[in-house]
C-alpha cells in the first residue's frame, strides 16, 4: 500500500497576484496542496519557518532575495518525525526568485530521502518551475525528481480537475 506526504510553504496576505498586491486569506500553494490531498488522500504538513516573513509583500521578496543570495537555511517551527512510511512526496512551494523558498531546502535536507519519488508542483504568475526541478534533483540524493506541475496563483482556486488529474497520475489508489 502506497503512503503518501503532501508537505508544502505557502504565503497569506499579501501577494502579488493578477498584476497587482493583494491580501489572499490562503496561500495558492496551500489551495493547490489541499487538492492534491482531496485526489490522493495523502497527509497534509506545512513547513513554516520560526522567524516570519514580513508581511508587507515587496519587503519579504527582499527577504527570499536576500535569504537566496546567501544560500540560508532559515529555522523551521517543527520537522515530521520522520518520512520512512512515505513512498510518494508531494513539494509544493512558491517559486521565489526562480525556485523554491529556502525553507523548503531546509525541510528536505533534513531528511534522507533515498528510495522515495519526490512530486514537486508550484504556484507563480508566470515564471513556471523556474529551476526548482533541477535543484530538487540536486538536495534530493537517492530519490526520483518527477516533472512538476506549475500552477499560475491566479488560477488556483479554479484547478482543482487540472491538478487532481495531474496528481493521481502519481499514485496507485
Amino acid at each position: 500500500m502506497e503512503h503518501i506526504l503532501i508537505v508544502y510553504y505557502s504565503r497569506r496576505g499579501e501577494n502579488y497576484w493578477g498584476g497587482k498586491i493583494c491580501k489572499l486569506e490562503k496561500g495558492n500553494t496551500e489551495i493547490v496542496a489541499e487538492m492534491i490531498q482531496k485526489a490522493v488522500d495523502g497527509d497534509l504538513f506545512e513547513i513554516d519557518t520560526v522567524k516570519p516573513y514580513s508581511a508587507d509583500y515587496t519587503t519579504c521578496t527582499r527577504e527570499a532575495q536576500q535569504e537566496l543570495r546567501a544560500n540560508a537555511r532559515p529555522e523551521l517551527k517543527q520537522y515530521l518525525e520522520d518520512l520512512e512510511g512515505y513512498d510518494t512526496i508531494f513539494v509544493g512551494y512558491p517559486n521565489w526568485w526562480g525556485t523554491m523558498p529556502m525553507a523548503v531546502f531546509t525541510f528536505l535536507e533534513h531528511y534522507d530521502l533515498t528510495g522515495k519519488r519526490i512530486v514537486p508542483f508550484c504556484t507563480n504568475e508566470g515564471s513556471g518551475m523556474g529551476r526548482s526541478e533541477s535543484d530538487l534533483r540536486k538536495i534530493c540524493t537517492g530519490a526520483v525528481v518527477e516533472q512538476g506541475l506549475a500552477i499560475r496563483g491566479t488560477e488556483a482556486s479554479q484547478s482543482e480537475e487540472e491538478v487532481s488529474a495531474w496528481a493521481k497520475g502519481f499514485s496507485h489508489k
